[in-house]
């Protein structure tokens, strides 16, 4: 039963949103293709999520500035399909088959996908939002949407009453039926018996084919409609059909469920942090639930100088993530995500930082609380993240947090004239 549900199911996932709130990581790249945890890219965990709930029909549909994204896909993961038993993970640019125009809404982006879509004849839908951090099992989901007969069921999660100003708020009857639904509500209603926490919908969905299509076309002729699942779709059809709400089950075997949204520079910023702890909410290391990811034919990392007798040169890594091809040459690096080929030189350190492919960190070059974009140089002997008005007025991005965020377009420089630095004397020439 379950496979031919599997069989019976297409996937689109959404991953077009342009992710303003996470300037200047998103100005050559779309959100879901920004690194995330060293090896990774944030579009990685729902596709993954996707496979290991069996689903091998997915649809990823782009739009902003898509060509990292389409790369990474179709270098890493076409290897996990294969066509001749009806798998596919295709990546659809906007066809602009409705009208000349980008995707007006979430509902628009999968109407003007409908003929794509319904191409497999699929007798459910599974809808994913493309830039989130969780593992979930969407099975589970399927199998309760047709346990219950549903139209439309809603992916729901439990957060506190200030967050969910940011979510779409569910109201749900003893058999988890949506009874109400309010897209961003300044004042969102919560939980019965919990005036501190309110039910948010996860921007996932299962629908019944056949009913979606329906409510799609119908949405497409109101010109008062933003086309949006969220703002629309939802409200409008849950008086009248069956739409349920799912608990969002846990992958990820820890105590507390664990979702985030990484769609501002700090909260960005907070959930890589997390990885370097002893025992993190999110585990990489999960080989029941792997993510996976472009697999590149890179060295291990290395750290070498650490026998010449200099103890102030010292290849050394603490608390932090190092990927493949990375050298730590003589330069310490603590509470850190370090992604490939990065290279960190004598006697520079690198402290609670996200350092991103191909980044050299120059010698006596100091870098605290930043995060560095793909293929930054630091020159030698330069201060990031020690000065915030200095590194305001490099132009360098400055989040309410205070993280430093230095990207592709920036062009780090230091007067090396006011830089004072000596090496000190070494016993042994390396």
């Amino acid at each position: 039963m379950r496979n031919n549900v599997l069989r019976n199911t297409t996937t689109v996932v959404l991953a077009g949103g342009k992710g303003t709130r996470l300037e200047p990581l998103t100005l050559d790249r779309a959100k879901p293709a920004v690194p995330f945890g060293g090896n990774y890219r944030i579009i990685d965990f729902v596709l993954s999520n996707a496979i290991n709930s069996g689903l091998r029909r997915i649809l990823v549909l782009t739009q902003y500035k898509a060509l990292s994204l389409d790369r990474h896909i179709n270098l890493g993961w076409r290897q996990y399909f294969c066509a001749e038993l009806g798998e596919f993970l295709d990546v659809v640019p906007p066809q602009q088959r409705i009208d000349e125009h980008w995707y007006q809404g979430t509902a628009d982006a999968v109407y003007q996908n409908i003929f794509a879509i319904e191409k497999d004849r699929p007798e459910y839908i599974v809808i994913l939002a493309g830039d989130h951090i969780y593992k979930m099992n969407y099975l589970s989901m399927i199998e309760f949407h047709r346990e219950m007969e549903a139209d439309l069921t809603v992916g729901a999660l439990n957060v506190s009453r200030e967050a969910a100003k940011s979510f779409g708020v569910i109201e749900v009857d003893e058999d988890s039926r949506i009874t109400g639904f309010e897209e961003k509500p300044n004042e969102p209603k919560t939980l019965p018996g919990d005036d501190q926490n309110c039910l948010a919908s996860m921007g996932i969905y299962v629908f019944t084919a056949r009913f979606l299509f329906e409510q799609l076309c119908r949405d497409a002729t109101e010109p008062e409609s933003h086309h949006d699942f969220g703002k629309n779709i939802i409200p409008s059809i849950i008086d009248t059909q069956r739409v349920f709400a799912f608990p969002f089950k846990d992958e990820n075997r820890k105590r507390h469920a664990y979702w985030r949204d990484v769609g501002t520079i700090d909260a960005y910023y907070e959930a890589n942090m997390d990885l370097i702890e002893i025992d993190p909410e999110l585990n990489l290391y999960d080989q029941d639930w792997p993510i996976r990811t472009l697999q590149s034919n890179l060295p291990p990392p290395k750290f070498v100088f650490g026998s010449d007798g200099d103890p102030h040169r010292r290849g050394q890594a603490i608390d932090s993530l190092v990927s493949p091809g990375t050298i730590v040459s003589g330069g310490t690096v603590q509470r850190s995500v370090i992604s490939p080929n990065v290279r960190v030189n004598s006697y520079a350190s690198v402290e609670n930082s996200i350092i991103f492919e191909g980044v050299n960190i120059g010698r006596h070059a100091r870098v605290r609380r930043a995060i560095i974009d793909k293929n930054v140089n630091i020159p030698p002997g330069m201060e990031i993240g020690f000065d915030l008005d200095l590194d305001r007025r490099r132009g360098f991005t400055i989040s309410p947090s205070g993280i430093v965020v230095i990207s592709r377009n920036d062009n780090p420089s230091t007067d090396l004239d006011n830089v004072q630095y000596v090496d000190p004397p070494v016993t042994m020439y390396r």
